[in-house]
């Protein structure tokens, strides 16, 4: 490890220090900062930042996606890729000062696994126990990083069920031929195997200072998240007018169909609407077809004062924030995860 430097967030006075060797995003996690992040890569650009005072930073490698180089020159930064070697202060442009000072600590943990089932052609419903320590805490909506057995390589995927005291964790995960970890949970990974863990990461959480409606949109392993945080809504008796679009392609793209159908029943004023984009020739199916964002925009004329939560494949979810903002929501009341790949060779999902 390096030398330590302070690092200010602005707007909200936090300071930290940082270790040369850390990430600024790192870096603050470990002091409980919960910072916008999604994927950890560089790939997402939720956690985009401005570099108000200072200059000595060096960023790992990125995606000029995320960041193009003109907004670079200009300053901007992102604090998952970061690396201060002097004293920064840094304006958030993106950050809810409920997360923020709402942090939980990171900890790294050995989780064994109870059951690896398919729930779908290409995705697994993957639940495992933990084994030490004694507690991993989180919120519904946020992932876990796994360790890929036999290299130093971490996946990270959000988690589907909500907090309880026997240490089980929930994911939906897809597989991806030749995905480091998804070559793995296909083919290798048996019940009573230990895997390495480190959570919480994310900032896709219910915002419960909030009474507003609630739109969710997701798409293939975005199913995740969104599970949790309505299992979390159901058992906490959460009353908010919620409906869920999640989009695949065929029905056998589809899962959790009884439980989240059984949800209306639990949760006051809540709607399941699954669409297809390409259902199979003489497939039976009355629901709705065509994309997700389409499906959004022929049943919701206006979406103005409510907040929306999105999750999936970066195009999903880039396509769903311009569908929210043109009927409504506003742009601070969107909330997303985009499940970036890691490696164009893999192909692996980021959550």
């Amino acid at each position: 490890m390096g030398e330590k430097h302070v690092v200010r967030f602005e707007p909200v006075g936090i300071e930290i220090e940082v270790d040369e060797g850390q990430t600024i995003l790192r870096a603050a996690a470990e002091n409980g900062v919960q910072l916008m992040h999604g994927c950890k890569e560089g790939q997402c650009a939720a956690c985009k930042s401005f570099v108000l005072e200072g200059e000595d930073i060096e960023l790992d490698s990125y995606s000029t996606f995320a960041l193009p180089d003109y907004e670079k020159e200009e300053g901007q930064t992102l604090l998952c890729r970061a690396h201060a070697y002097e004293d920064l202060v840094i304006e958030l442009l993106n950050y809810d000062e409920e997360i923020i000072r709402g942090g939980l600590p990171l900890r790294r943990g050995v989780v064994e696994v109870l059951s690896n089932e398919a729930v779908t052609h290409d995705m697994r419903h993957l639940v495992v126990k933990l084994l030490e320590p004694d507690e991993i805490k989180f919120f519904p909506g946020q992932y876990m990083d796994f360790v890929v057995p036999g290299t130093e390589e971490t996946r990270s995927f959000s988690m589907a069920n909500t907090p309880n005291r026997e240490g089980i964790y929930e994911f939906v995960i897809k597989i991806y031929p030749g995905g480091l970890f998804s070559e793995h949970l296909a083919d290798k990974i048996q019940v009573g195997d230990r895997l390495e863990v480190e959570a919480p990461f994310g900032t896709f959480t219910l915002r419960e200072n909030r009474t507003s409606n609630l739109i969710f949109v997701g798409g293939g392993a975005g199913m995740a998240p969104v599970l949790g945080l309505l299992r979390s809504m159901a058992e906490r008796g959460v009353e908010r007018k919620a409906t869920f679009y999640y989009g695949a392609r065929t029905a056998r793209d589809l899962c959790f169909e009884d439980e989240l159908h059984a949800l209306a029943e639990k949760i006051p004023d809540f709607r399941y609407v699954p669409a297809l984009s390409e259902p199979a020739e003489g497939e039976p199916w009355e629901g709705h077809t065509g994309l997700i964002t389409e499906v959004v925009k022929a049943l919701e004329p206006t979406l103005e004062g409510a907040d929306a939560y999105v999750c999936g494949p970066p195009p999903m979810v880039d396509a769903a924030i311009a569908t929210l903002t043109a009927l409504g929501v506003r742009e601070q009341n969107i909330f997303y995860d985009k499940f970036t790949t890691t490696g164009e060779q893999e192909g692996e999902d980021g959550q």
